[in-house]
């Protein structure tokens, strides 16, 4: 697998052709969510701007709501960009750039994508603010020199700095990575590794894939308690998709437990941001 393709969706075209009465810019979701930039393709229609405006709007919304979180989360502090129809691949729906700071999707083909990517996104901001030093990756885990991802830091047992808030982001790279014993791999680092012999690639298993996996299923399950929270240009497929079934998201209790560390986490996340800090 080449490096550019490192992290990435693959998605059917779909896009949400219902627009509500309000008129959605991208502009207006720079200036909401303070974004370092937004960038769309040159072969975005206006139209094709509205409705993607709109879906966006709304994903980022839901995504604010599932986390308890301000703004300044979803843009990690006017850290991350948006791009749009622009610098894509064929076959590639949506991709997060380490050395960009920037996640992209494809025109008409990224929907259920941004979880999956964003989240990407807080991993390698936290792989600099969790850390009290970072470890020299081995080539095995560093495709993309400088994609200092905190997932990967922290299976490689890079010092955290003390803080209630790493804790509890300890704890969830625990309930995604290793079993009961916290000594083995989980069942879902298993069966990941398991797929990535089958297609001879080193992907699924990658401690960032995981861990933005599962989070997918952490966003996903919060529709099931408040179907408001429901939003597929957000997130889909963790329960009913062909990776679901070859067991490549986290399923039953693990799932639970994962859900539970992530809950925690962001509650303590956000109101720490809420109160300013």
């Amino acid at each position: 697998m080449s490096k550019a393709h490192l992290f990435y969706r693959f998605g059917q075209p779909e896009l949400n052709k219902k627009l509500d009465e309000t008129d959605i810019s991208f502009v207006d979701i720079r200036k909401r969510f303070n974004f370092r930039s937004i960038q769309l393709g040159r072969w975005v229609t206006p139209e094709e701007q509205k409705r993607a405006a709109h879906a966006f709007y709304h994903a980022l919304v839901t995504l604010m709501k599932i986390l308890q979180a301000p703004e300044n989360l979803i843009s990690l502090r006017a850290s991350l960009s948006l791009q749009y129809g622009r610098g894509g691949r064929p076959g590639v729906a949506a991709h997060y750039s380490p050395h960009e700071r920037c996640f992209s999707l494809a025109k008409n083909a990224g929907p259920g994508s941004i979880a999956h990517e964003w989240f990407h996104a807080l991993d390698h901001y936290l792989g600099s603010q969790a850390f009290q030093t970072l470890p020299s990756f081995g080539q095995g885990l560093n495709y993309q020199s400088k994609a200092l991802f905190a997932s990967k830091a922290w299976l490689l047992d890079a010092p955290m700095r003390r803080h209630p808030l790493n804790d509890l982001l300890s704890n969830c790279f625990k309930a995604i990575l290793l079993d009961e014993s916290g000594h083995a791999a989980s069942q879902l680092v298993q069966n990941s590794n398991l797929i990535d012999k089958k297609l001879n690639q080193l992907y699924y298993s990658l401690p960032e894939e995981l861990c933005a996996r599962a989070f997918e299923a952490f966003v996903e399950d919060a529709g099931l308690a408040d179907a408001s929270l429901i939003n597929s240009f957000l997130v889909k497929g963790s329960r009913h998709s062909e990776e679901a079934r070859l067991g490549l998201y986290p399923e039953g209790e693990h799932r639970y437990k994962i859900n539970q560390a992530f809950t925690e986490y962001f509650e303590l996340l956000g109101a720490y941001l809420n109160s300013g800090l």
